[in-house]
């Protein structure tokens, strides 16, 4: 018996945001074993390094956590938290949409080291749990995702100072 044809319009299917990021994560991170896992601290690494190389960073501090987790850290400016256009913050929309990032033209970055990575958001999609403490212009703020979900309520599209 020949097997049917029922490759049609209806067969194609477009995951949106971060859902394709975790239905097929090596196409986005290259592996799902500990090089993935390493792919996935270097992204945010990279982000303290570009922050170094555009001359507002110092220090960066690494430590590996006896959980299994990573927490990375720097002196630079930290995320812009303000208004960004779309509605949100411009940290929650980092760390929640693909292709989001101050590296696309020359304004805030003249080099960058993490260009051609996947960026936070898919580091965010692709973690149990992401805490995200941002100090910036003498306040600090904080964001939690579970599964790239974010857990903390916006207030009227910003993130609340703590």
């Amino acid at each position: 018996m020949a097997p049917t044809n029922s490759y049609n319009a209806d067969s194609i299917a477009v995951l949106e945001g971060l859902e394709a990021v975790r239905k097929r994560p090596g196409m986005y991170i290259g592996s799902v074993s500990r090089k993935g896992l390493n792919h996935l601290v270097y992204e945010i690494v990279d982000n303290s390094v570009d922050e170094h190389l555009a001359g507002f960073c110092s220090e960066i501090h690494v430590t590996l956590n006896k959980d299994g987790s990573a927490t990375v850290s720097d002196n630079g400016r930290g995320i812009p938290v303000g208004m960004h256009k779309k509605g949100i913050s411009a940290e929650r929309l980092v760390f929640t949409t693909l292709h989001a990032g101050g590296k696309f033209d020359d304004s805030a970055y003249k080099t960058s080291g993490g260009l051609h990575g996947v960026g936070s958001s898919v580091v965010n999609a692709l973690s149990e749990w992401l805490d995200v403490t941002v100090s910036r212009e003498g306040c600090t703020y904080h964001d939690r995702y579970e599964r790239g979900v974010p857990t903390i309520p916006l207030e009227k599209g910003l993130l609340p100072v703590i």
